[in-house]
């Protein structure tokens, strides 16, 4: 039996959107634990030109959702980027696997070959759907909680590699 664009897109986004949030979860009671500031946490760097760990979560939650609504063939969703906590990033997490559970496998239909353009601030990117899907949104998705993982680890959050992959 042949991969689905569904199967290869909305449960995958699902599992890596919840473990993102028990990670994240981790660096909420790790900052508590040592009674430091979750906010100096939130706009945490690897490095000065790479975006805080808010914004990496903010970008994952919207490369997931927007993904799947573009191989649907419907209109992304807007979200405002205005979190400025670990609640509120939970609840944007919540509410993107909430808007993923409702796409059906229906939709995904001929997704494959589903011609797909959007402004970037590289310009106007074109795709094919399966394209778009495994060399740019699951790159691209993977590339953001990997950042929020690693901006994690970094400040002493106790997690590895089985937290990242939800065997924890």
């Amino acid at each position: 039996m042949a991969l689905s664009m569904y199967d290869a897109s909305i449960p995958v986004f699902v599992r890596v959107l919840r473990n993102l949030d028990q990670i994240l979860a981790k660096g909420e009671a790790h900052a508590r634990d040592k009674g430091a500031q979750a906010d100096a946490l939130l706009q945490s760097r690897l490095i000065f030109d790479m975006l805080p760990l808010v914004r990496q979560v903010q970008i994952a939650t919207d490369m997931a959702t927007r993904g799947a609504s573009r191989l649907a063939g419907v209109d992304p969703r807007s979200v405002e980027d205005n979190e400025t906590s670990f609640e509120q990033l939970h609840a944007r997490i919540a509410s993107a696997i909430e808007h993923l559970r409702g796409f059906t496998p229906a939709q995904f239909e001929g997704s494959q070959t589903r011609a797909i353009s959007f402004k970037s601030r590289a310009g106007e990117l074109k795709f094919e759907g399966q394209g778009y899907l495994f060399h740019y949104v699951l790159p691209n998705l993977y590339f953001h909680v990997t950042t929020a993982y690693n901006l994690l680890r970094q400040a002493g959050v106790p997690i590895g590699k089985a937290d990242f992959l939800g065997e924890a």
